[in-house]
């Protein structure tokens, strides 16, 4: 596994849901803030996006794509909208009562908007850097991956086609992989561009998720990144923001606990799994890093 899948993986709880939406006229509508992140894509036509907080407008054209990584609330709206009027958008629940809606009269406006399941107890440092309104704007030439997704994701919209309760799931989690692919290529500030930029660091990094139950040491991850351990640990710590060996720790626990959350796999195994001899060492770490045992915290998200 390389680090954005990984990061997106261990977070990723459930599968995406999504609505179809065809507006016109006047029209705005609001979606509340959520436990995960919502996105939308434009298919046709445009609108403007006013994220909570007071935050800048977004205009939104004909195939651009729009992440709220953190599960930020905002509006929709036809247009800008005067702050007053903001308060009087619709519930965007009351709005989707059917697939596809028509609202008003005019131009319309279609969006397929979403929300995936994200468990934010242990969010990879990559996730976190995100910004709370991720805009990509469709541009000719650019993110051909992320543009084929959103073509793929119109076309298994139109009409009732044989496959597509499976298709629609798969292709809305590629988008999400192409969507954070996209903002790491166009990001100007922030430490994880800059990371996965660094050969040296990279390396390690991918040594590290490939293999995270391997009896690592300072000096095998040098080796496998093919500089000295000294090299090593100034370009991984300025860029990661710990040194390798600290990273590794607790990368071994959120697997541990993505496990623990997602399977009924013995602590044994688990253990073993993450990198640790014994359950003994795995709960010792564990509960100094989650304040819990494996087994209560088990038990509390599934019980959640």
């Amino acid at each position: 596994m390389d680090v954005v899948s990984d990061a997106i993986s261990v977070v990723r709880t459930g599968r995406p849901s999504s609505n179809r939406l065809r507006v016109g006229g006047r029209w705005c509508v609001r979606l509340s803030a959520y436990e995960g992140a919502g996105f939308h894509v434009v298919l046709g036509g445009g609108c403007v996006l006013l994220p909570d907080g007071g935050g800048e407008p977004v205009t939104l054209g004909a195939g651009d794509v729009v992440l709220l990584p953190h599960g930020a609330g905002h509006v929709l709206a036809d247009g800008p909208v005067p702050a007053g009027d903001v308060r009087r958008a619709v519930p965007f629940e009351e709005v989707t009562e059917a697939d596809v809606r028509r609202v008003g009269g005019g131009p319309h406006v279609e969006l397929l908007c979403g929300k995936y399941r994200l468990d934010r107890a242990r969010v990879h440092p990559l996730m976190a850097e995100l910004p709370e309104v991720v805009h990509l704007p469709n541009r000719v030439g650019a993110h051909p991956e992320l543009r084929a997704a959103v073509d793929l994701l119109a076309r298994e919209l139109t009409g009732d086609r044989p496959g597509a309760t499976l298709a629609l799931p798969s292709l809305l989690d590629l988008l999400l992989v192409y969507m954070v692919r996209a903002w790491l290529a166009e990001a100007s500030t922030g430490a994880w561009s800059a990371t996965l930029s660094d050969p040296v660091t990279t390396a390690a990094l991918r040594a590290l998720h490939a293999a995270p139950s391997a009896p690592w040491t300072n000096a095998r991850l040098a080796t496998e990144a093919g500089v000295s351990r000294a090299t090593l640990a100034r370009r991984f710590t300025s860029l990661v923001g710990r040194p390798p060996m600290a990273y590794l720790t607790w990368w071994r626990l959120t697997l541990a606990a993505t496990r623990l959350r997602d399977t009924d796999a013995s602590l044994a195994t688990v253990a073993r799994d993450s990198g640790y001899a014994s359950p003994y060492a795995l709960s010792h770490a564990f509960s100094r890093e989650f304040g819990v045992t494996p087994g209560r915290y088990r038990q509390g998200v599934r019980s959640a």
